[in-house]
């Protein structure tokens, strides 16, 4: 039997597939990271792995002329789209997804770096996040996006509408961080730290906040 496969595209070294991590090495996977720093995405094949996960960073889809990988990587990834297989896209990674389809991507009117609970969007059809309904997910994040033609709306918080989005069974965008892992928060304070003082966020208050929520978001499954 053939091992089922998770390609991750990581553009910082700290964020990681997190707490996603165990439970997909539990399914059956293997996992293997790609560095966009240190690779050439054109050898990428965008077909190859069973379920392609883009992790967050902290530069903007729009930077691509100071961060020329950012269109092979959207180009990777309108091709997997199209080919409608697994893809999932954290922060950066939904921002990536949601170009790929079309949408516009942009800097949003403030920062939101912190925890608080997602508003999950009302329909007839299940939602994917029910199992993070009233739970403080970690949010860190300037930019935003229109939602994508033909994708489903699914979380909003009061800063930004658009947190959430999928389209069909295999296409999940999440703008906010479900993978973080308390165990590895500190690595996120410290490389992080230059945004934080930029932005006058209290590094003490996150970690706090981070040491009352994180536990019960990592126990909730997307």
């Amino acid at each position: 039997m053939t091992q089922r496969t998770v390609k991750a595209l990581r553009h910082i070294g700290f964020e990681d597939l997190g707490s996603f991590e165990a439970p997909l090495r539990e399914a059956g996977y293997e996992i293997e990271y790609v560095d966009v720093a240190e690779c050439n995405l054109e050898d990428q094949d965008p077909l190859g792995p069973d379920l392609l996960v883009v992790l967050g960073g902290p530069i903007g889809v729009y930077e691509h002329e100071a961060y020329p990988f950012i269109l092979e990587e959207t180009r990777l990834l309108r091709t997997r789209l199209e080919a409608g297989l697994p893809t999932l896209g954290i922060c950066l990674g939904a921002q990536l997804m949601a170009a790929a389809l079309g949408a516009r991507v942009y800097p949003g009117p403030a920062k939101e770096i912190g925890w608080s609970a997602l508003k999950l969007a009302n329909s007839d059809e299940l939602n994917p996040l029910a199992a993070l309904r009233g739970i403080s997910v970690l949010h860190w994040h300037g930019d935003t996006f229109d939602l994508p033609d033909g994708c489903r709306l699914l979380a909003s918080t009061a800063l930004y509408r658009n947190q959430a989005f999928s389209r069909g069974p295999n296409m999940l965008g999440l703008q906010f961080h479900a993978e973080i892992l308390s165990a590895r928060f500190e690595h996120w304070l410290l490389g992080h730290a230059s945004e934080l003082a930029t932005t006058g966020i209290n590094p003490i208050t996150l970690r706090r906040d981070a040491q009352r929520h994180a536990g019960r978001a990592e126990t909730a499954r997307v």
